[in-house]
């Protein structure tokens, strides 16, 4: 008999070293195995290894935006924007919503206090009202084994590092898009001065052309064709008109302000740094590349990061569930309901209940939990690797546009100084009766289009500098 209670206590104890050996392992902290593949940007950087909470720590640091946008002007538009858009706001929220959740599954560990007292008045036949109370203050305490709590606040950890990086996400884009819309509102002023210098030097060609067709040196036809040419310069103009209030409505929509008219520097006050200086301040090498770890500053990429931390820990918690739950409980209070006997004045009242729980069988609901949590570890490992090759695409693309747009530049300036040169020669001999108004019609048209698209080459130049700045995981600071 004793040796029967001797094996039953070996296989008690091997059992329960069993159980706590295999749910050692639901304490492991998220450790993350993914890495910036081999010429991630397109530039033969080398593969770095993202390890969970030092992504933030071991990158360079970007440029904060005050230092990339020098204009004042365009720095009080970025200022009221921070502190006006809604969209900001609502991140904002959402991360002290996250926080609220942490400290709530931080506390976790802490019993739960209560007070629930109680009151009632009976009456039977002939006697009496009996007058019966309870004033206690229970208890109850999970104790958290095979870490359960410490998962749903590893967790909670990891979705709050989600909201942050959504809310730098939110402003390094509206940081961006206040700059994009700044930026055109400047280069549509540089293109309506273009269009009023054009409308005044065809204007006096449209005078020329009449003088000669009064002296009967030029056709009417000469004059109507430079007079379309003129009026069309007359709706451009209008257009542009409507396009710079449009900008501006959308400007003050993003600053949450109503309509007004935006103030702005000249177009070319302040300049953005080129590609070389802009990748000098960020990584000390005047190169024009920058490392691949610039990328893993990026909101989107830290995210999808700690989403995948989240996962882990849940996948984890539900592993928990599988085994055992202790569960303490307890009453302590006054009361003179005595169960049988109703005694006045009351006494002391204490209660104590432990509680152990095995899962023996719940209907294939555990089970189906674990499956989909670890199904979604595996989606969310599969979207980090999509977010990683997109952000590297993203700086492939910002690149090439910088790269587009500097080649551009001296063809652009080059070819409006020939166009203005053309023009003025051809007018020279329009006014000595040597060239036709369909000659300068071309030259006027031409030297026209070839300023503005001047004008919005350099917009693309900056255009690319900032989603290349943006790329590389600044503007959130």
């Amino acid at each position: 008999m004793k040796s029967s209670i001797m094996n039953y206590k070996n296989i008690f104890i091997a059992a329960a070293v069993s159980m706590m050996l295999t749910g050692c392992g639901l304490y492991k902290k998220y450790e993350s195995k993914a890495e910036l593949p081999a010429n991630v940007m397109g530039t033969g950087s080398a593969a770095v290894s993202m390890s969970g909470d030092s992504v933030a720590t071991c990158t360079p640091e970007p440029l904060s935006w005050r230092q990339f946008f020098t204009d004042p002007q365009l720095q009080q538009l970025i200022e009221l924007a921070l502190t006006n858009n809604t969209d900001l706001a609502s991140a904002r929220i959402a991360v002290e919503q996250s926080l609220a959740s942490l400290k709530s599954a931080r506390l976790g560990y802490l019993p739960e206090f209560s007070v629930a007292p109680q009151g009632s008045l009976s009456k039977f036949g002939s006697f009496d009202w009996t007058k019966t109370y309870n004033l206690p203050l229970q208890m109850s305490w999970d104790a958290g084994l095979f870490g359960s709590i410490t998962n749903k606040k590893r967790a909670a950890k990891a979705v709050l590092l989600q909201a942050q990086c959504q809310e730098e996400a939110v402003r390094s884009n509206l940081v961006s898009a206040v700059a994009q819309q700044y930026n055109l509102l400047q280069v549509l002023d540089c293109q309506l001065d273009i269009l009023m210098q054009t409308d005044s030097l065809w204007a006096t060609s449209l005078e020329t052309q009449k003088a000669l067709y009064e002296n009967g040196k030029a056709y009417s036809t000469a004059v109507n064709q430079l007079e379309s040419s003129w009026l069309n310069v007359k709706t451009q103009i209008v257009d542009t008109r409507r396009t710079i209030r449009s900008t501006e409505n959308v400007l003050c929509k993003l600053l949450c302000i109503t309509p007004q008219t935006i103030s702005r520097s000249k177009w070319g006050t302040y300049t953005l740094q080129d590609i070389a200086a802009f990748s000098s301040s960020v990584s000390g090498q005047a190169s024009g590349s920058f490392p691949a770890e610039m990328l893993l500053r990026r909101p989107d990429i830290r995210m999808a990061d700690y989403a995948m931390a989240e996962a882990f820990y849940n996948t984890l918690g539900a592993r928990a569930a599988f085994f055992p739950s202790l569960t303490l409980s307890g009453t302590l209070g006054w009361s003179n309901n005595g169960g049988g006997a109703v005694v006045d004045p009351g006494k002391l009242l204490i209660n104590i209940l432990g509680q152990f729980t095995q899962p023996i069988f719940l209907r294939g609901r555990l089970k189906a939990n674990l499956k989909i949590s670890k199904l979604t570890q595996e989606d969310l490992r599969n979207r980090y690797v999509q977010t990683v090759i997109n952000a590297g695409n993203q700086v492939n693309e910002a690149l090439a546009d910088c790269q587009s747009v500097t080649e551009k530049y001296s063809y652009y300036h080059r070819q409006v100084s020939v166009l203005r040169e053309a023009y003025v020669g051809t007018h020279e001999l329009m006014d000595n009766g040597k060239a036709s108004y369909l000659e300068v019609l071309t030259a006027q048209e031409s030297l026209l289009s070839a300023q503005l698209s001047e004008a919005m080459n350099m917009y693309n130049g900056a255009q690319a500098i900032i989603a290349l700045y943006i790329a590389i995981g600044g503007g959130s600071k």
